[in-house]
């Protein structure tokens, strides 16, 4: 990849009980915290081998079946898109964990192995009891107030393309060296996302190939990299970063675990503004562009301006829909909406 001159700050000596949560992604920046999670029992065992690793995890396999996606080596680890960009370049399975693991074991040492990646496994469903054994013990009223949802994500070598999350992340490195490459959220048209409706995971990525670049194709990634930032991860270490932000990761050893925590600060009655994209789509996008000024300016005052600003100067009994949202209102402005989509 060319060269990224920004590296992510570093932050050394905090711990997980008394880490400031909510004030450093106020900061809206990422940050690597050195270390938090260097006392993880499975970062010991990563430490001694891959093999001890994997024979740690395999303890608690909750003979549930997993999610993997599993590639040609030809692919290099990058799940993407074929050349064509009709269809993904790997095949989605499932099967049990301790099967994927002694895969991944059988081939550390085979550079022609298969890439495999389980990832966003959710840490209580599939591996009962590891969340008292690999969890950082977060004290933050942040947390407490919105508990994360707490994954873990294992592979080999393998490279999940620059995407974003709708959610905050505090990504902890257990086993293995990540890389994140980091761009803040203004950077969307420099890194030129694929389908919407087409996705490797869910989640729109980069049409980038970031290690051979075509600036010719992608003029606009040059602006990005200049904008980007690395962070260089090693076991024990997280990294903590706001939602929106785009990052692609690189798991850089034969096998790597990683935990990582997603939240929201957004009550759970709050619609994703997924929804809110995919609906503009078909109702704002291909408007004139004289009425999409008109409807921008709309959106400011109603909705990215102060949110108590469009009602103030109503009387509290008249605000309606420009009230607080809560429990009550939201279902009521789902239903209209659904009434109205449903013509």
């Amino acid at each position: 990849m060319p060269a990224v001159t920004r590296r992510t700050r570093v932050i050394e000596g905090m711990h997980a009980s008394s880490l400031p949560v909510a004030d450093l992604i106020a900061e809206g920046r990422p940050a690597i915290l050195r270390g938090i999670a260097r006392d993880v029992p499975l970062v010991a065992a990563g430490l001694e081998s891959a093999e001890a690793a994997i024979a740690w995890l395999k303890r608690f396999d909750g003979g549930r079946p997993v999610t993997a996606y599993v590639g040609d080596p030809a692919i290099g680890g990058r799940f993407g898109y074929t050349d064509d960009w009709t269809a993904l370049n790997f095949a989605r399975e499932r099967g049990s964990l301790s099967g994927y693991l002694d895969q991944l074991l059988a081939g550390l040492d085979d550079p022609d192995a298969q890439a495999i990646y389980i990832g966003s496994t959710d840490i209580d469903q599939y591996l009962p009891g590891l969340r008292a054994q690999a969890a950082l013990p977060f004290d933050d009223p942040q947390l407490a107030e919105y508990p994360p949802l707490v994954s873990i994500w294992i592979g080999n070598r393998t490279t999940a393309s620059a995407h974003y999350d709708m959610s905050n992340n505090i990504a902890v490195t257990l086993v293995g060296h990540r890389r994140f490459t980091l761009f803040p959220p203004d950077q969307v048209a420099n890194l030129y996302p694929g389908p919407l409706d087409l996705t490797p995971a869910g989640q729109v990525v980069s049409t980038v190939d970031f290690d051979a670049p075509d600036f010719a194709r992608h003029p606009g990634f040059a602006q990005a990299l200049a904008a980007a930032e690395v962070a260089e991860m090693e076991p024990g270490d997280a990294l903590i970063y706001p939602a929106l932000w785009w990052h692609q990761v690189e798991a850089l050893d034969p096998f790597n675990a990683m935990i990582n925590y997603w939240w929201n600060t957004s009550p759970g009655f709050i619609d994703t503004p997924q929804t809110t994209l995919l609906h503009a789509l078909l109702s704002l996008r291909d408007r004139p562009e004289h009425e999409k000024e008109g409807w921008k300016a709309l959106f400011d005052y109603y909705v990215f301006g102060p949110a108590d600003r469009a009602g103030a100067h109503l009387p509290e009994q008249a605000r309606g829909n420009l009230a607080p949202i809560d429990d009550i209102k939201a279902r009521r402005l789902r239903a209209q909406l659904l009434n109205k989509l449903n013509r």
